[in-house]
């Protein structure tokens, strides 16, 4: 293989990488070609987002009403009538509740079909995350396509009802409260809804739909948006998995179909104070703007009422077709065809004397080799990583601030090994011999795709491509120097379509899946191992992949600490028992810093506090804890307004009065019971009638601007008595003056997902 072989061979693969990621999103440059083609200013959005996002603005804050009250004057700027919707609503499924405040508007249609639903959240989550991007960016997306859409003076066929709903990060409250209260509920045909797991990153499209999903991709196609990025190997994920967004309210309880448009990059800043309008990816915020231009007037103007479909289609981007996509019918006749091909080209090519036996099953021997070692390799080198870095497992999400830098090691980490292992093979082994092995598992897994998850259907065509390879090389005499040139011209669609799941799975699942990256590299190198096939045992790759695995390493490890720009996440909560008296510091942090210490110091306990388990995204519990002082913090007063008996049941009322500012209230349940006919501030709550209050969690109930007092009202079987624990939270241990703690530094931040900055009050509740 002479040097410009192997030089233009890189620049394919290398070139085709590059592709494939920016494909996937725009570039700032196209915000310009943006308001040209659609009147959407991403300036005028940027202003909105700079308004709405100045600090943390979840229910019950001040800065949660004054950013209703700019978004709901903006709205009315643009000449619609806008209402808020104030209600208490409640979801079963987390046992949590609140009053919501929604704003709604409406661009009347010239028709009466179905309705468009434009959605995102205006709130933040609780207690400390901007929500810049989450979702800010939804909000203002949303809000400046209005805009553009209304200085068109077209009037859609279809109403178009903006919905920027409140509470979701509690619990898709103001979703609830929308599907289960509003009129217009069962007029919404189709609801587009904006989100972001992160600061950054290409924007996924996600279908939500209890049906299949033909007719709405066909559709979404029809609206021809500029930038997509999706396959059916999320969607079919997606809907196995508990993901929960606000439209996941109105498929389940309306019926309703649609589109979660969400970026899910720089994962790290999800619900933190970094998620800032500084750090929002402008190119994230564009791509939004793109979608929603290209749908909002397509969808406006369309059939809305007929989207179900019995048919799903596998989809995945694809070089120049933006989607390719076929019908899951087609997923068996297609393996059974690559299989067929499969033996055809097999046996002639033993009978031709190109393949030979011993060859064929020594080729199992690498690649065996390389899909065992490579993920093990990965999977424990991370887990190493973690016990020398031991403040990464104080970073929630599973992603680090040098966590790009991390998976191109491990990539290159991958390569080396791959290189090591197989170049002890290519002198021994043909091309051929060695590409029969991977084939061979590509249809068991292909068969297993058929079996479980038809959404990765598309893994068959990396195998089409490489029976095309292996045809070649059985009955084409091409020249070996041209072989790897023409070899990775043929694997660019396969490159095309699987480099970026390399990178997504680390990225939106935790860099715990390091070792899944590895597994579909070393999948995706055995059917191009021909490219890569070489007769010296001394190979410049592996030396380059080598290099590059350290020198990424070594800038991981060099950035591997926290700064002002990667803020150390870290906590604090002081718990106090009304019934023992006794009072403690908790954290939920495994290594300590200045902030902690001064309360934790050196005597400590390991370990969680009895009673303090508060609902947390990861069921996060503190790592440790330590006595200190009882403050004597006031909890609520409970006030007892009826407490009767009727045909053999026991009807209770009952108020919890707040003596302080409350985050939210948690009441937990020590002697399961039956509860009929609960009753959260005179709403009943839905699906929670005739409910078991199984030990744990029985209500969250958190409190927002129009909330004073929590009433519940409930009936239980005649002589039944009742045991509850009463956890009261309120995010003020900084400003508390019965506290002296010294703020955190410019290179902390307070810990996500968990209850925070905190003081709880626990206490029995005997009725």
């Amino acid at each position: 293989m002479n040097a410009i072989s192997k030089l233009l061979y890189l620049l394919l693969i290398i070139g085709t990488i590059y592709w494939s990621f920016l494909a996937l999103k725009p570039s700032i440059s196209t915000a310009q070609k943006l308001e040209k083609t659609t009147g959407f200013s991403t300036e005028n959005a940027l202003g909105h987002l700079k308004e709405i996002s100045k600090e943390s603005h979840f229910p019950g804050t001040k800065a949660h009403k004054e950013v209703q009250n700019y978004l709901a004057s903006e709205l009315e700027k643009l000449g619609l009538e806008t209402e808020i919707q104030t209600q208490v609503a409640f979801r079963a499924k987390w046992f949590v509740g609140s009053t919501t405040e929604n704003i709604i508007a409406k661009i009347k249609g010239t028709e009466e079909g179905k309705a468009l639903l434009l959605l995102s959240h205006y709130d933040s989550n609780p207690h400390s995350a901007i929500g810049s991007s989450d979702a800010g960016s939804g909000v203002v997306t949303i809000l400046e396509a209005v805009r553009a859409f209304l200085a068109k003076n077209k009037q859609p066929k279809n109403d178009i009802i903006i919905l920027l709903s409140d509470a979701e990060e509690i619990g898709l409250l103001g979703a609830q409260a929308f599907v289960d209260f509003h009129p217009w509920t069962k007029n919404v045909g189709l609801v587009l809804n904006f989100e972001a797991r992160g600061s950054g990153g290409p924007s996924y499209m996600l279908m939500e739909t209890n049906g299949k999903n033909s007719k709405l991709l066909a559709e979404f196609k029809k609206a021809k948006p500029n930038f997509i990025a999706a396959n059916s190997l999320m969607y079919s994920i997606y809907k196995m998995l508990p993901n929960d967004t606000d439209l996941t309210v109105f498929r389940e309880d309306a019926n309703v179909n649609g589109f979660n448009f969400a970026f899910i990059g720089d994962h790290f800043d999800y619900h933190t104070a970094q998620d800032n309008y500084e750090r929002l990816d402008r190119e994230s915020l564009i791509q939004q703007a793109d979608y929603l231009m290209a749908t909002l007037p397509y969808f406006a103007n369309s059939d809305l009422s007929n989207l179900d479909s019995d048919k799903d289609l596998v989809y995945i981007n694809f070089p120049f077709l933006k989607l390719l996509t076929y019908p899951f019918s087609w997923v068996l006749p297609m393996l059974l065809i690559a299989l067929g091909i499969f033996i055809v080209l097999v046996f002639l090519g033993i009978s031709y004397g190109k393949l030979t036996f011993k060859g064929l099953f020594k080729g199992f021997i690498p690649f065996l080799s390389s899909l065992i070692i490579a993920p093990l390799i990965a999977f424990g080198l991370w887990k190493l990583l973690l016990l020398i870095h031991p403040h990464y497992n104080d970073m929630l999400h599973g992603f680090t601030y040098n966590g790009y830098q991390y998976i191109i090691a491990f990539a290159m980490l991958t390569f080396w090994i791959l290189f090591k292992i197989y170049n002890y093979f290519f002198k021994d082994i043909s091309q051929a011999d060695l590409l029969i092995a991977p084939i061979t598992f590509w249809l068991v897994i292909n068969g297993l795709v058929y079996q479980y998850l038809q959404g990765a259907a598309f893994f068959i065509i990396p195998v089409f491509i490489a029976l095309l390879i292996l045809a070649v090389l059985l009955f084409m005499d091409v020249r070996k120097k041209s072989k790897p040139v023409l070899f990775a011209l043929l694997s660019i669609p396969t490159i095309y379509m699987f480099a970026p799941l390399v990178k997504m799975f680390p990225v939106g699942l935790g860099l715990k899946m390091l070792f899944i990256s590895a597994l579909f590299i070393v999948l995706l190198f055995g059917l191009m191992v021909p490219i890569f096939h070489q007769q010296k045992k001394k190979n410049n790759l592996q030396r380059s992949f080598g290099f590059l695995a350290i020198l990424f390493f070594g800038v991981a490890t060099f950035n591997s600490e926290f700064s002002i720009d990667k803020k150390r996440p870290n906590s604090l909560v002081y718990f106090q028992n009304e019934e023992t008296k006794m009072a403690y510091f908790g954290t939920y942090n495994t290594t300590f810093d200045a902030y902690i210490s001064q309360k934790l110091g050196d005597n400590y306990s390991e370990g969680n506090i009895k009673n303090a388990i508060t609902s947390s995204k990861y069921g996060s519990t503190f790592k440790y804890h330590t006595r200190t002082d009882n403050k004597q913090i006031k909890s609520s007063e409970i006030s007892m307004n009826s407490d009767t008996v009727f045909n053999g049941k026991r009807h209770l009322n009952f108020t919890i009065k707040p003596q302080r500012e409350l985050t939210k209230v948690e009441i937990l349940s020590t002697n399961g019971s039956i509860i009929d006919s609960l009753f959260v501030n005179n709403v009943l709550t839905k699906d929670r009638d005739k409910a078991k209050a199984k030990n744990g969690t029985f209500l969250i109930y958190y409190f927002a601007n129009q909330d004073k007092d929590l009433n519940l009202k409930f009936q239980v079987e005649e002589g039944e008595n009742l045991e509850f624990i009463l956890n009261e939270v309120s995010n003020d241990l900084l400003s508390n003056s019965a506290f002296k703690i010294t703020p955190r530094d410019s290179v902390m931040m307070p810990m996500p997902f968990v209850t925070n900055d905190a003081i709880i009050t626990s206490k029995k509740l005997s009725l």
